[in-house]
């Protein structure tokens, strides 16, 4: 049995505007269904939704995962920096290289992501989200391998990625240097069990990979809060 990467979630502090920053400019529809929130449904073949939480943290420091989105010419990077900066994004500078040919943007609420060059090959099969960019070793790699069910499409140098056998985005885990974690994470997995699996089965099989049970001030919830080996937070949710 495995999960389902079910949403990626962003703790927002104006959930409503932030949805409508990523509706409008990846051109994905909002749920009429609001049981879970403000939550954004793919209009390609990216497999996972978007959530939008309350919070009234601000954000301190950088993402430990970004979007790497794909261009398929320079006119076509810049258009997509262009509309991006209209809806409300902005460049910003997190040590990148002039020399690299990526463009740094953030989200209204500072939620960085790239706008990858054309001719990037590792991202040459993807749709417009090429990646999930995530801070992680080699191990959490193979860890969201397993958990997921997903095979692995790099591992070298102790970068690692894995992708859907469905296609879609890739997940990549960058290898050491780590960030330093500094509190509760902006964005998350929310994983769901497979059609008739059980919750509690599957955390059990998530603690066996070597994720654990974290206490986050979560309360008591239908949904349980644990952390992979690199110690970053996901959610399982209970079967629907």
């Amino acid at each position: 049995m495995t999960s389902h990467l079910h949403a990626l979630c962003f703790d927002a502090n104006d959930p409503p505007r932030l949805a409508r920053f990523w509706a409008d400019f990846l051109g994905w529809e909002m749920s009429d269904d609001f049981s879970e929130g403000i939550m954004l449904l793919p209009s390609d073949d990216t497999g996972f939704r978007m959530r939008f939480l309350p919070s009234r943290a601000k954000k301190t420091g950088q993402n430990q995962l970004h979007f790497d989105l794909t261009s398929t010419s320079l006119d076509d990077q810049q258009k997509t920096v262009a509309r991006a900066l209209e809806l409300g994004a902005r460049h910003i500078d997190i040590g990148q290289r002039p020399e690299e040919g990526h463009v740094v943007l953030a989200d209204p609420e500072g939620n960085e992501f790239c706008v990858s060059e054309p001719g990037n090959n590792f991202l040459a099969d993807c749709g417009f989200i090429g990646a999930l960019a995530c801070d992680g070793s080699q191990d959490v790699g193979y860890f969201w391998s397993r958990a997921l069910g997903w095979p692995l499409v790099w591992d070298q140098d102790q970068e690692t990625a894995i992708r859907s056998p469905h296609g879609g985005p890739k997940v990549t885990w960058g290898g050491p240097p780590l960030m330093p974690k500094t509190g509760k994470e902006r964005l998350h997995f929310d994983l769901a069990p497979t059609a008739g699996g059980d919750q509690q089965a599957e955390v059990d099989r998530l603690i066996s990979l070597g994720a654990t049970r974290v206490d986050i001030g979560q309360g008591d919830v239908p949904w349980v809060v644990m952390a992979d080996p690199d110690g970053h937070e996901f959610c399982v949710l209970s079967p629907r």
